[in-house]
């Protein structure tokens, strides 16, 4: 009998559901799962789910945004009940409103989400609604009464997760129908984890210093929008639907946390939600009339104007829209990214690079700042810099497909052959493309002038790769 994967995607089940809060104030002590599964063992399950994933849908590649979904991300979980910290962020390319959670800390956030929240508050509570999940380890209780449902049923579930990445209403409807085929019983105990995931992710939201109304004020929300949306609600509400009742327990439950001290206004993430609007955008001319009608009074909506203009390749006009932001704005890093993201589109790679230069001197540790200065390096022939960059990159965040995917192509541009290869194997894993992995750790050794280390390294990486492909084959 196949299980493995197929097994821990019902925890995937829960989190694509909404949340309700329940009245204790305490939090539940973790059910001891160690008999059925380790944490170890969640965390390599997680690991095999996630290479499927990026294998089957795209994923949102704009270092800004991922960056700030990341940095939020840890904000909380700084505040969570997780016992093993190794997280893994998944940003995807896709508008429909959706996140989800899975075991071994893989967390999964549509760029739609963005769309679909008011504030960062909003954002928030969802990511803490998520990582109550992990905490408190849901898979591994439902593990037992998992067996009791049919296998059909449970691959049934991995097959339509996937599919709903890439297509909402198409994978939806096969997890309804495979639900369907389920007990009772087992839905019930989706539910009750889905109240103790709610009441845990808002005091996680309260502890991280955000307001907990903002977890009702998100399901009223989704519920909102769902009277909109003909066929295609959120994906939340194809699951468990926000009925009334639930809003107003979470409205209950949030008048008896306290609220947070007052903070400043921060842009971040209003900036980064244009950024979204105008990569959605299915008729820019639209959108930029209607930003037009609202720059002279509101700034956001300039910001918008000039991304909107930069993606129409008008980039006189948009150069013009980012000079009118406020003074104070154009020093925000976002905004002063922008203008170097401009000229690089505009044709003046030599302009972006000194800027991006005295950018990664203010900020040497960010992301973005340096994901676009190897990328500048790269339009400016500097090939070699550009490399060592993202090769310093991808250490860091070993887990990121488009660092690896870029530094490849630096490597070939640098003239570095087996440095492309190694990229590339490390890009062809993380997407679960074993095979083309192991296909290009072949064109690898057959490299003239390898050390003795250079073959230790890449016959260790082979036995690895093979370990990740039985590791893919067994859990579908």
């Amino acid at each position: 009998m196949r299980t493995g994967l197929s097994r821990y995607l019902l925890a995937s089940i829960l989190a694509l559901s909404p949340v309700t809060l329940t009245q204790a104030d305490e939090l539940p002590v973790i059910a001891n799962s160690s008999a059925t599964i380790s944490l170890e063992q969640e965390f390599q399950l997680g690991r095999t789910w996630a290479r499927l994933l990026r294998g089957q849908v795209p994923e949102y590649g704009d270092p800004l945004i991922v960056n700030y979904i990341d940095s939020l991300l840890w904000q909380i979980a700084a505040n969570s009940q997780l016992q093993d910290h190794r997280l893994q962020l998944i940003v995807l390319d896709n508008p429909v409103l959706n996140a989800f959670a899975v075991p071994g800390g893989v967390v999964g956030i549509n760029a739609g989400l963005l769309l679909g929240a008011k504030d960062e508050e909003e954002l928030a509570s969802v990511i803490a609604h998520e990582l109550a999940h992990l905490s408190q380890r849901h898979y591994a209780q439902q593990l037992e009464e998992s067996r009791r449902n049919t296998p059909l049923m449970l691959a049934g579930i991995l097959a339509s997760i996937l599919v709903a990445s890439a297509d909402a209403q198409a994978g939806m409807a096969g997890i309804t129908s495979s639900m369907a085929a389920g007990q009772q019983a087992g839905i019930n105990f989706t539910r009750r984890n889905e109240q103790e995931a709610d009441r845990i992710g808002m005091l996680n939201l309260v502890n991280s210093g955000f307001d907990p109304y903002a977890m009702p004020r998100m399901f009223s929300r989704i519920q909102r929008s769902s009277r909109f949306l003909g066929q295609k609600p959120p994906e939340f509400l194809l699951t468990h639907p926000v009925t009334e009742s639930r809003i107003a327990d979470a409205e209950n439950r949030a008048s008896q946390l306290p609220k947070p001290a007052f903070k400043p206004q921060r842009y971040d993430f209003q900036l980064i939600k244009k950024r979204v609007e105008v990569h959605y955008a299915s008729d820019i001319k639209a959108l930029i009339k209607a930003y037009q009608e609202s720059a002279t009074s509101n700034p956001l909506s300039r910001y918008g104007l000039a991304l909107a203009l930069m993606q129409n390749r008008e980039y006189t006009q948009a150069k013009s829209a980012l000079d009118g932001l406020p003074d104070d704005l154009k020093q925000h890093l976002y905004i002063r990214l922008s203008y170097a993201e401009l000229q690089m589109a505009a044709g003046e790679p030599k302009d972006a690079l000194q800027r991006l230069e005295l950018l990664s001197q203010i900020y040497p540790d960010s992301y973005p700042v340096l994901q676009l200065y190897a990328k500048a390096l790269r339009a400016n022939n500097q090939f070699k810099k550009s490399a060592r960059i993202l090769t310093s990159l991808s250490q860091q965040y070993p887990a990121n497909s488009y660092i690896w995917y870029e530094l490849a192509e630096a490597q070939g541009l640098a003239g570095n052959t087996l440095g492309v290869h190694e990229a590339r194997i490390e890009y062809f894993l993380l997407i679960g493309a074993t095979n083309k992995a192991l296909r290009q750790i072949d064109f690898a050794m057959r490299e003239k002038d390898l050390t003795s280390s250079d073959i230790a390294r890449l016959e260790e990486r082979k036995r690895e790769a093979e370990t990740i492909r039985d590791q893919i084959k067994n859990s579908l």
